[in-house]
This record gives structure tokens, sequence and C-alpha cells, in this order.
């Protein structure tokens, strides 16, 4: 299902047509580091393969494979390089310095029974100074979000904002042969499929915890909205909004207590906030256009959202304590998709440029001209900010070949995230993951 609004309008006409009956640690020095500052040179960081304490301090894959995944976590970021431990043996005792290392991260570890006991350590390379240090202490499953988790630390340490490796993107894929909601870790570890409808799945948004997904599903012949709870062992899907008409493109507030939504049932596509039983809270827009895409700030104050009011598509924001709107875009003649980034301050969205979906940005305040971060040829569409605000996920489509890529908040180091089978779309990234 294209995102773009115009499609997305045809098929409201179509559904509201076709459906018109109801269906049955402190750190000691920060380097302010701004990623996508080409004048930045990339911080030369060493992860040499992690010691088994238990074992004579041998190296084992085990060892070898949890220092790739966080040497993997810190190259993620954009602004660190890793030298391959291959290059000097993978020891953890090295002149640092004279292999141009700035930081080193080394690791041990010990079974003890059913539980895994793993120390890490960031190392100034300089000075050999111990800068942060973590022992961890749970089940051996658990040892890759301990890796995470301590990468998502070094980040803080260095820059003063903590890193991402710890977060999850959702994303639409239809490599089973039909569009279904796929999750993944966003390093593209643990990639699974979570439904199986054999249908149309569209549209999933992660709650703020991550410990939640709704999307869209035409599997039962209209285009519902579904939730799934992961925390619950069934993990069954549960139909919360099964109205006439489309039950689309949710946005969760920020608590994660309720959900705003595009329903139709009355007509006319409007914004509609709902519990997550599917109560109807309140109705939030009335028969100004065809609304959609709906996106709160961070703190759940505002809510971006697209409307054709004027005429064409373009990005409102609403006072949700007032209930008054604001164009927010006025060059470009087709403005959707918005998504606000964490720290409050851009909305990124896509815009037809020229004839072809590009990704722009604009400052959430309003009052400021947008700023193109895509100019490659292909289509950029679905924009999606990382917890951290440094990288937006996006689907590019070449060739007839939907793939999921980033890029930095300046539209700099763009690469394709996921190498998979069919198409991928629609990426929504999670907030951090909470392990420990």
């Amino acid at each position: 299902m294209h995102t773009m609004i115009k499609h997305l309008i045809l098929s409201i006409l179509i559904i509201i047509a076709t459906f018109s009956t109801p269906p049955p640690a402190l750190a000691e020095k920060v380097i302010d580091i701004d990623i996508t500052d080409a004048a930045i040179k990339k911080i030369n960081f060493a992860v040499p393969w992690f010691i088994d304490k238990g074992k004579g301090e041998v190296i084992h894959e085990s060892g070898k494979k949890m220092a790739n995944q966080l040497a993997r976590g810190l190259e993620f970021h954009g602004f660190i390089r890793v030298l391959p431990p291959k290059s000097y043996g993978g020891i953890q005792k090295q002149n640092w310095t004279s292999l141009g290392v700035n930081y080193v991260v080394t690791g041990q570890y010990m079974v003890e029974g059913a539980k895994l006991v793993m120390e890490l350590r960031l190392v100034d390379a300089s000075t050999g100074r111990m800068l942060l240090g973590k022992r961890f202490r749970d089940k051996i499953a658990m040892k890759e979000q301990m890796v995470l988790k301590f990468c998502d630390e070094v980040i803080l340490k260095i820059t003063g904002t903590t890193g991402v490796s710890s977060s999850e993107i959702a994303f639409v894929s239809n490599e089973s042969g039909h569009k279904e909601i796929y999750l993944a870790d966003a390093l593209g570890d643990n990639i699974r499929q979570i439904t199986f409808h054999q249908n149309l799945a569209v549209a999933p948004r992660l709650s703020p915890d991550a410990s939640k997904i709704v999307y869209t599903s035409y599997h039962r012949g209209n285009p519902n909205l579904y939730l799934i709870d992961f925390n619950k062992s069934s993990k069954l899907t549960k139909a919360i909004s099964r109205r006439p008409g489309i039950n689309y493109a949710p946005a969760w507030d920020f608590d994660g207590k309720s959900l705003v939504l595009t329903l139709s049932k009355d007509g006319n596509p409007d914004l509609y906030r709902i519990n997550l039983d599917g109560t109807i809270l309140k109705q939030i827009t009335r028969n100004s256009g065809i609304n959609v895409s709906p996106c709160f700030s961070p703190n759940g104050s505002k809510l971006a959202f697209v409307s054709d009011r004027s005429g064409e598509p373009q990005i409102y924001i609403m006072d949700m304590r007032s209930g008054s709107s604001r164009r927010l875009t006025y060059d470009g003649m087709e403005n959707t998709t918005p998504n606000w980034s964490p720290d409050g301050k851009w909305i990124a969205y896509t815009s037809k440029t020229n004839g072809t979906y590009h990704i722009y940005k604009i400052l959430a305040e309003g009052y400021s001209k947008p700023i193109q971060l895509t100019l490659a040829w292909g289509s950029h569409e679905s924009p999606s900010w990382s917890p951290d605000s440094r990288q937006i996920a996006f689907t590019r489509v070449r060739n007839g070949k939907s793939q999921i890529c980033t890029m930095s908040h300046d539209g700099s180091w763009l690469r394709v995230l996921y190498s998979r089978d069919g198409n991928l779309s629609a990426p929504q990234w999670s907030r951090r993951l909470k392990f420990y």
C-alpha cells in the first residue's frame, strides 16, 4: 500500500463505497560530537575478543561473537571506526596508541550454572585509565542484551547522549508472499515475522515502551486495527477497531494509554482518540477534508497530521489542549507522513519534488524553510527518527525494489539497513528498550 496520500485518498473513497454497512552513572568527560559534521574525524575504537575467565582466560567463538556485536553496535552510530580484531590478533594486551586507537572496550565473562557473568570496561587508550565499567549477571540467553546495554552506555559516556543499539524497528515485508509486519533489532539481528494473516498488513506502530504494536490488516475484508501485546504469553492478535470503512495509521500517545487514528465510519476520514479496547474517547477533527497520518510530539501536547483541507495534502499541527490547528508546510504540493523527532525540534516528512518523493525536515515550531534530506534518484518515503534524533529510517524504492535505509539527520551517510528477500517498507523506530 503506497504511503502517498493521493493514493490513500483514492483507497479511502473506494473503501467507503465498498464497506458502507458495518461488518460483524555520571560522565567524567563528554565529547560533544555532531555525527553529521563532515569535519569530524571518526573516533578509533578497538574491541578485542572477549576472554572466558572461567576457562583459563582463553578466547572462544562465543567471545568473538560478543565482541563483534559490540563493535557493530558502536559503528552503527556513524562516528566510530572499530579496528578489525584480526589486524592485531584480537588480543587485549596491545600498545593501542601505536595502532592509532583512541578508546578500547575489553570484556571477560564466566558461566556460573545457568547464569552468565560479564564484565566490560571502556578504557582511554592514551592513559590506560578506565572511564566506564559494568558487571552483568543474568541468564545466558541475555548476553546480547548485556552487550547492547553497555554499547549504549559507552555512547552516553563519550557524547552525553545514550546510544540506540538497544532499539528495534518494525516494518512491512512481502517476503512471505504477503505484506506482513516484521520486527528487528536495530542492528539487524533477530528479525522475525510477527503477523501471519496471509493478507495485507500495514502501518505498524510500536508503543512507547515497545511492549505492544498496533497495525491495520485487511484479512477480514475491512481495514481493521489490531493490537499485539508482547508481554502476554499468548501474544494473540486482538482487533481493537473494526468499524466500517478505514481504521488506519494510529499514533500512540506519549504515555501509551491511548491512540489517535483515522476512522471513516461516518463517511469523512477524521481523527479520533481511542483507548486500547477501541472505545472512542474523542473526535479530534470534523469534516475538514481528509485527515490522516497523526504523530504526537514527544510530550503529547501537540499532534502533527496531514489534511487536504487546503486543496492539497499538507502538514498541520494541533494543540491538544485548545484543539486549534495551524498549517506547518507551505512548500510543495504533496506533503505527507510527518514524524516528530524525539528531541521535539524537527518534523521529518515526505514531499513530492519534480514528480519524485523525497524526505524533508522542518522545524516543528514552523516559520522556517524545509530542508531536503534525500537527493539521489529513487523514491524516498515514510521517515522515522531514531531515539537519539541523530538518524532517520525511511523507505527507498529503486527499479521496483523497496528497501529500508537510514541516514544521518542532515541527509549524509545513507545506507541500506537490512538485506532481505522481498520488498521492505514503512519502518517505525522504537524508543530504547529497557533491558536493565
